[in-house]
C-alpha cells in the first residue's frame, strides 16, 4: 500500500480550513501541520484537527516542522508567490490558491523555481471541475461549434461590508490586488482554458459603492478579440445588492449557441447546436458558504484528488503553473488599461 501524500496548509482562513478538512478526510492524504500568523487560532485548530501541530510562520515550519510532500498556500494573494517559492526551494510540491500571483513577473518566478527544483505547482482553478465547464471544453475541443463568433462572460456578485471587513486584507491593493484577482480569476481561467488567449483588449473600470471598502474597482467592462478568432466581453461587478446574481457564459458560434448560467455557472441553460443533443451531465457541487456571502462551486475535493493522483503517477495536474501564469498575465493586461483612463 502506498504511503499517504503529506500536506502542510499555510493560511487557515475560510479556504485554508477547507483544504485542511479535505486533506484530513482523504484516504490517500495526511495533514501533517498547519501554519497561520494568528496564534489565537491554535487552540481552536487543535480541537478541530487533533494531533496536528501549529506553526506561526512558514519559516518556522520549514525550519522545525515535520516532513511533508506538499505545501498548500491559502494566504492573502500578495503572499502567494513568495511562499510558493520558499516551499519549492525546500523541495516541496506546491498547491496555490487562486491567483498564482499578483504580477506576471512574480508568477514567472514561481514557474522558473518549479523548473529548477523539479517540483510540481498546482493552481486551484475550481471551475475546471464543474460538469458544465468540462462539457463546454469538450464540445469546443471537438469542433462542434465551428468558428466561435462571440463569447460573453458575466460575473455579477455581492461583496459588501460583510466581506470587506475593517482590518482585513480583502480590499487592499497590496494583498488583494483587485476584483479580477480575488473574485473572478477562475472565470478568466475558464475563458483561457476553453477559448485560448485574447488580444486587442479595451476596458472601463468603476467603483460604484465600494469607495469606503476597497482600494480598487468594484465593476468592469472588458472587450477583447480571441486570438483563434471571434470577439468577447467580460462584464463583472461585486456591487450587486445583498446576494450574488449570476455567473454566466454565452457563446454564439457558426454551428449553434449555448449558455452556462446560474449563480455559479452551475448549469447549462441553453444548448442549440447542429446535429447535437445535450447529454445528461453530472450534478454540480453546491456553492462555497462563507456565512453572509457565497463563493463558487465547492470543488476543492477534486483538487486534493488531482494532487494525490498526480504525485502517485496516476494522473496529471489539472491546472499547472504555466496556465496560472497566463491568467495572471491576462488580468495584468486588463488592469494595465486603468492607467490610461
Amino acid at each position: 500500500m502506498l504511503p499517504p501524500v503529506r500536506f502542510v496548509i499555510c493560511g487557515v482562513g475560510h479556504i485554508g480550513r477547507r483544504h485542511a478538512a479535505l486533506v484530513a478526510r482523504h484516504s490517500g492524504a495526511q495533514l501533517v501541520a498547519l501554519v497561520d500568523v494568528r496564534p489565537e487560532l491554535a487552540t481552536e485548530l487543535a480541537r478541530e484537527f487533533p494531533g496536528v501541530p501549529f506553526f506561526s510562520s512558514l519559516d518556522e515550519y520549514l525550519a522545525h516542522g515535520p516532513a511533508t510532500d506538499v505545501l498548500t498556500v491559502a494566504t492573502p494573494n500578495g503572499l502567494h508567490a513568495a511562499q510558493a517559492i520558499a516551499g519549492l526551494q525546500a523541495g516541496l510540491h506546491v498547491v496555490i490558491e487562486k491567483p498564482l500571483a499578483l504580477r506576471t513577473a512574480d508568477a514567472q518566478a514561481v514557474v522558473d523555481m518549479a523548473r529548477q527544483t523539479g517540483r510540481l505547482v498546482f493552481g486551484v482553478m475550481q471551475n475546471r471541475y464543474s460538469p458544465p465547464a468540462a462539457w463546454l471544453k469538450q464540445v469546443v475541443d471537438e469542433g462542434r461549434l465551428g468558428q466561435v463568433y462571440l463569447v460573453q462572460l458575466n460575473c455579477f456578485w455581492n461583496r459588501d461590508e460583510r466581506y470587506y471587513t475593517p482590518g482585513s486584507w480583502h480590499g487592499t491593493q497590496a494583498l488583494d490586488g483587485g476584483t479580477l484577482f480575488t473574485q473572478f480569476s477562475h472565470f478568466v481561467d475558464l475563458l483561457y482554458w476553453v477559448f485560448g488567449d485574447i488580444e486587442n483588449i479595451q476596458a472601463r473600470f468603476q467603483n460604484f459603492n465600494h469607495q469606503h471598502l476597497t482600494e480598487f474597482e468594484d465593476s468592469g467592462l472588458v472587450t477583447f478579440d480571441l486570438v483563434r478568432g471571434g470577439s468577447g466581453t467580460l462584464q463583472y461587478s461585486t456591487a450587486v445588492w445583498d446576494r450574488n446574481l449570476e455567473s454566466s457564459l454565452t457563446v454564439v458560434a457558426e454551428h449553434g449557441s449555448l449558455r452556462l448560467g446560474g449563480q455559479y455557472m452551475d448549469k447549462v441553460e441553453y444548448c442549440h447546436l447542429q446535429d447535437y443533443q445535450l447529454p445528461e451531465l453530472a450534478p454540480t457541487n453546491p456553492a462555497n458558504q462563507y456565512g453572509a456571502y457565497q463563493g463558487s462551486a465547492a470543488n476543492h475535493v477534486h483538487v486534493i484528488d488531482n494532487v494525490v493522483d498526480t504525485l502517485r503517477q496516476r494522473g496529471q495536474a489539472t491546472t499547472n503553473a504555466l496556465e496560472g501564469l497566463k491568467v495572471v498575465e491576462m488580468i495584468e493586461r486588463m488592469y494595465a488599461l486603468k492607467a490610461k483612463l
